[in-house]
């Protein structure tokens, strides 16, 4: 904390710069910069401590010296990192005009780089505001300080990809982890050797910019305590990382402790992703909260409705929506990323409902989003990652056509093809078919590539892949919403009891299901995804909305390592199978011709269950399909061919396997129908078949035979 004492009187006001926003330390002083077009006086408040109810310094704002356009600026000399300010904003309290301005209220920084641990919902009076003492102050941060040790993006190609979607605090919390700082962005530093002996190249964090649990304001009614918003999906402050993951509650220290963990996970070769909100704040409604944009600009930084500015739009059902595509918020938009890549050395960002960024200053779906544009071909941005969830809550529905070029997507079509094709439904052999090749009906035609395609079966927002072996029906009841809240369209199966069972038989199918999804995922063209616990059997009671629920329901229970290391086991042989092999992470669609001109295989066949050509009008519950190795990939050294087949039917078949390259026999790697280790086998340990040209495949298994 700063000795005030000692520079009270050596501080200096001075005009400020106008041209980098934010708290800015230059080394002789902080640079303070905020945008507001409309304001009529502005005014920087100085704390001396976290939980101070009055500011130590007032700083009025002169329109003549201290305003450059809508720029507000001012240079404090003597200023050092770690001083906390808040702003007030004075201006026309003009609802029907947008204009919502109330100098009574202290605002956040939009461009506060920390702020201190501690809640601003959880102390509202009746007014809705917040006593100053129990708000969280910004904080001033030198972020030229940290030493990064070399450190450098590691770009691995997405083809070669492997995302791991997580939730930063739940991954540790539980006392079952073992870490020493359970929760936090240490505490995932000391979980690195299970992450890298899992084989996983990136993790995706659920929201790590600062958000406010409490906001939520329901209740548990199972056990009467009051519910939180535990998954993030919320910003109050988008540059900075949440104090209350970091070890260390100093204020500011979550940014080194932040940056110590990005530089921990590059060391071990894993990429960070981060789950980014940008659709809406957690300002709300006409009825909400202002802490930050409203009380800076209203009228510019929301989509305001056409017939009263005093009512907001709500494309993403939280209450307000964005104005992404305004010029002055796509600069801060812009500036986010950076920041985070620059100065955070993130490798990249999945856009939560990101149609909303899609959507122009009227609200209307473009087709040539300036902003989607602007993050696709922004020279600081050219070697990120960049991830839409393709829709949003006001109709929206983009996948396939995101609009902005080299944008990846969260699949849905690949999620549903695939949960309906292991479940058995009738006639989506096709539906699979395409899904696993890479989904070119969605994105051949936009010059995209099969690893645009982010392809998954279970997320943070829905049933684990256990659960979805688990339950026929949501069980939220625990969300204070009376169960009504989460999707009915879980495309789940029970295998014949709801819930938690001791019968052996049915437990044995409930795995061997997840062994078939994670096949499917996992040898599938395009990006794979899967979420934090379902290599373990992760299960959330049936609940397959569990935002508000920061427990045991949510956290990762490691006991389940132990009770599941056989499932473990599998997916870490089957993501090093992936990661082994260039046939399973094609740059470019299948053809069904020969590459090479040299002979040999085509670079996939399909067949039947008597090794033929299907009719896919009559293809049901199976699909097989062989991968010629010799045109895995050009300038590429030919990799082996494979065979691999689902048997979705409750009937148990027996296969004609196609011939194999000359001079080569099939081995078999995985079979999800052993129950042992030898399920899948690893590399240099393969079967080799007895019966070359047949193989029974068991009722709801998959086969996997490779060419040696």
């Amino acid at each position: 904390m700063i000795k005030y004492s000692a520079i009270m009187d050596r501080l200096k006001i001075l005009p400020g710069s106008p041209w980098d926003m934010g708290a800015i330390y230059t080394g002789t002083g902080v640079n303070f910069c905020v945008f507001s077009r409309n304001a009529t006086a502005v005014y920087l408040e100085l704390f001396k401590n976290p939980d101070d109810s009055a500011p130590f310094r007032t700083i009025e704002f002169n329109p003549q010296t201290n305003r450059t356009g809508d720029l507000w600026h001012v240079f404090v000399s003597g200023l050092k990192p770690g001083a906390l300010y808040l702003y007030r904003v004075d201006g026309p309290f003009d609802p029907q005009n947008g204009h919502r301005f109330n100098k009574k209220i202290f605002l956040y920084d939009p461009k506060a780089a920390a702020l201190t641990d501690g809640s601003l919902f959880k102390n509202l009076n009746s007014q809705k505001v917040c006593p100053t003492a129990k708000m969280p102050k910004c904080v001033v941060v030198d972020n030229n300080s940290y030493d990064w040790e070399g450190d450098r993006p590691l770009s691995i190609p997405l083809n070669e990809s492997v995302i791991y979607e997580m939730h930063l605090k739940g991954f540790t919390a539980s006392p079952s982890s073992g870490v020493k700082f359970p929760g936090t962005y240490r505490g995932a530093i000391e979980k690195i050797p299970y992450l890298k002996k899992l084989g996983i190249t990136a993790v995706e964090l659920l929201p790590v910019q600062e958000f406010d649990p409490y906001e939520n304001m329901n209740t548990n009614p199972k056990t009467g305590k009051r519910l939180v918003n535990y998954w993030g999906y919320s910003t109050t402050a988008f540059f900075a990382p949440k104090a209350a993951y970091s070890s260390d509650k100093r204020p500011g220290a979550c940014v080194k402790e932040f940056k110590d963990m990005v530089k921990a996970f590059h060391k071990a070769g894993i990429e960070v992703i981060l789950d980014i909100v940008f659709n809406h704040t957690a300002e709300g409604n006409e009825h909400g909260v202002t802490f930050g944009f409203r009380g800076f600009d209203n009228s510019i930084y929301y989509h305001l409705a056409s017939s009263s500015k005093e009512y907001y739009v709500n494309f993403s059902g939280c209450g307000n929506a964005v104005n992404c595509n305004h010029p002055v918020v796509q600069d801060y938009i812009i500036g986010c990323l950076r920041y985070w890549v620059h100065q955070m050395h993130v490798d990249g960002f999945r856009f939560d409902l990101a149609s909303v960024l899609a959507r122009d200053e009227h609200g209307f779906l473009t087709g040539e989003a300036a902003l989607t544009r602007r993050i696709s071909e922004d020279p600081a941005l050219r070697g990120v990652k960049i991830i839409a969830e393709p829709w949003d809550c006001g109709g929206a529905y983009q996948t396939g056509s995101f609009p902005g070029g080299r944008w990846c997507e969260w699949n849905d079509k690949f999620r549903d093809g695939i949960r309906r094709f292991i479940r058995g439904d009738e006639k989506l052999s096709t539906e699979a078919a395409t899904r696993i090749s890479g989904s070119s009906d969605l994105y051949s035609s936009s010059g995209r590539k099969p690893y645009h395609s982010i392809n998954y079966i279970a997320s943070h927002d829905g049933f684990t892949l256990n659960d979805l072996v688990s339950y026929n029906y949501r069980h939220n009841e625990q969300n204070g919403e009376e169960n009504r809240d989460g999707t009915e369209n879980n495309l789940s199966y029970n295998n014949g009891f709801e819930g938690p069972t001791l019968n052996p038989k049915i437990e044995k199918s409930r795995i061997r299901q997840i062994k078939n999804f994670f096949t499917a995922l996992l040898l599938s063209q395009g990006t794979p995804m899967f979420v934090v616990g379902d290599e373990v059997q992760r299960t959330q009671g049936g609940n397959n909305n569990p935002y508000c629920q920061d427990n045991e329901i949510s956290w990762f229970d490691w006991n389940d390592l132990k009770k599941h290391d056989d499932l473990f086991e599998f997916v870490r042989k089957l993501i090093e199978l992936r990661r082994s092999h260039r046939v399973f992470m094609r740059n470019d669609f299948f053809t069904g011709q020969k590459m090479d001109g040299q002979g040999g295989l085509v670079d996939i066949s399909w067949f039947n269950m008597e090794g033929l050509s299907p009719d896919w009008s009559k293809l049901n519950r199976f699909l097989a399909f062989r991968l010629g190795g010799g045109t895995a990939q050009k300038s590429q050294k030919p990799d082996n061919d494979f065979y691999v087949a689902f048997n979705t039917d409750i009937h148990d078949g027996t296969v004609t396997v196609p011939l194999p390259s000359a001079g080569k026999k099939w081995y078999r790697v995985l079979d999800t129908s052993i129950e042992n280790g030898d399920c899948i086998l690893e590399s240099g340990r393969e079967e080799l078949l007895k019966n070359q040209e047949k193989y029974v495949i068991l009722s709801g298994s998959a086969i996997v035979l490779i060419s040696k």
